[in-house]
């Protein structure tokens, strides 16, 4: 429990803001969870980020939510040597924490004990992320010079991402190249969508085969992202009228059947390898049984 008293000079702040000076670590946003769990309050009454500091106020604040971690994760690890990690992230799990608050175990806070301790913050070592629906490789560096290493590359194309993914429907032609600007949608700040004046994306795909499922027709594609914009194949593929299955932001709820089958890049080393990583039970599930 930490108590602070307020002086003059935090007369009619936010108490939100008031605590991002008595924390500095964190943001206003981080620090959200603190109120909505009633872990703060102002003279033995628990308030909300918006109310008012006066002078003299006695603030407490039961920050245990702030300095304990989460147990870490039990990650399939596909290859590791004195610069990076590369795991098989699972299908629920969080690249890294959205804040500094690490309420949920991530990819980044499982690895955190095998990262250089001068890289700090919730995002240690992550270079690239796959959203919390899709599984698959990822690759985290382990000092700075391998991140600004592996950094360039993904900045200049040169390293190649491959992804599997099953759809609703059947795309037509069954190889083509998506070319479409994606931007923010300003009416779900929290999702993207295919706009003019967006950001270029280009994303390829070649159909492998199709299914069936009762009266309703799939399709297991084949995908290679040339750009990397967030949400990227969720959005392209939902813009030609076949969104991923089980994406319940750009489709129908689910458990997304989106996979980061590989990763070809060039290790600090100098070596240039490709990495795979298996489709989790649930995805080969779903296309055994498409195919009978």
């Amino acid at each position: 429990m930490r108590k602070f008293t307020a002086d003059k000079s935090a007369e009619g702040l936010r108490t939100d803001v008031f605590l991002t000076r008595e924390f500095p670590k964190f943001t206003r946003s981080s620090l959200k969870q603190l109120f909505k769990r009633g872990l703060v309050k102002v003279n033995n009454i628990a308030v909300k980020s918006s109310r008012k500091v006066h002078f003299s106020d006695k603030v407490s604040v039961d920050d245990r939510l702030l300095i304990s971690n989460p147990a870490p994760l039990k990650l399939p690890l596909i290859y590791e040597d004195k610069d990076v990690i590369i795991v098989n992230k699972p299908t629920g799990v969080l690249t890294h924490s959205k804040g500094a608050l690490n309420s949920e175990a991530t990819v980044a806070s499982t690895m955190r004990p095998k990262i250089d301790p001068s890289l700090s913050g919730n995002r240690a070592g992550i270079v690239h992320r796959l959203d919390r629906g899709t599984s698959g490789v990822i690759i985290l560096a382990k000092n700075q010079q391998s991140i600004s290493y592996l950094q360039k590359q993904f900045s200049k194309r040169q390293v190649k991402k491959t992804y599997r993914a099953v759809v609703e429907g059947a795309p037509k032609p069954g190889h083509a190249l998506i070319d479409a600007p994606i931007a923010r949608n300003p009416k779900r700040p929290q999702t993207f969508t295919v706009k003019s004046g967006g950001k270029p994306a280009q994303t390829e795909y070649q159909v492998d085969r199709l299914l069936r499922k009762g009266n309703k027709k799939y399709s297991l594609l084949d995908i290679r992202p040339i750009t990397g914009r967030t949400h990227q194949i969720r959005v392209h593929l939902k813009y030609i009228g076949h969104p991923i299955v089980g994406d319940s932001i750009y489709g129908q709820p689910g458990e997304a059947l989106l996979h980061a089958t590989s990763l070809e890049l060039t290790l600090p080393s100098g070596q240039r390898k490709v990495f795979r990583a298996p489709a989790p039970p649930k995805f080969k599930k779903f296309i055994d049984d498409g195919e009978k």
